[in-house]
């Protein structure tokens, strides 16, 4: 992770539109009983990655670009994790935004 940090690149997230309000889509992972932001570093790994994720029926949903500095401070502040996942939904690595924000 402290490479993203510093180089500070696009990553891709899957967005939920309800209403005109758009909010990144969170997962839960029961066993753990902690909650994340799951990210992808490719636009077609999101694409593949979003087919797996836990949604709300009736949400608009898309993938979308951000800055990975970005997407740490907002984790920070919603009290999510970040996780970095392949297309096939597999953990790449697990992130405390807070850690990270302090690269």
């Amino acid at each position: 992770m402290t490479t993203l940090m510093k180089e500070n690149p696009m990553v891709w997230v899957v967005v939920q539109n309800e209403g005109g309000s758009e909010t990144y889509v969170g997962q839960h992972d029961q066993d753990l009983d902690i909650a994340y932001i799951p990210f992808f570093r490719e636009k077609e790994e999101a694409q593949q990655g979003q087919l797996r994720m836990k949604k709300e029926k009736g949400c608009k949903y898309e993938v979308q670009a951000i800055r990975c500095r970005e997407l740490s401070r907002d984790a920070a502040r919603g009290g999510f994790l970040l996780f970095l996942l392949d297309e096939e939904g597999r953990i790449l690595e697990k992130i405390d935004p807070n850690v990270a924000l302090n690269l």
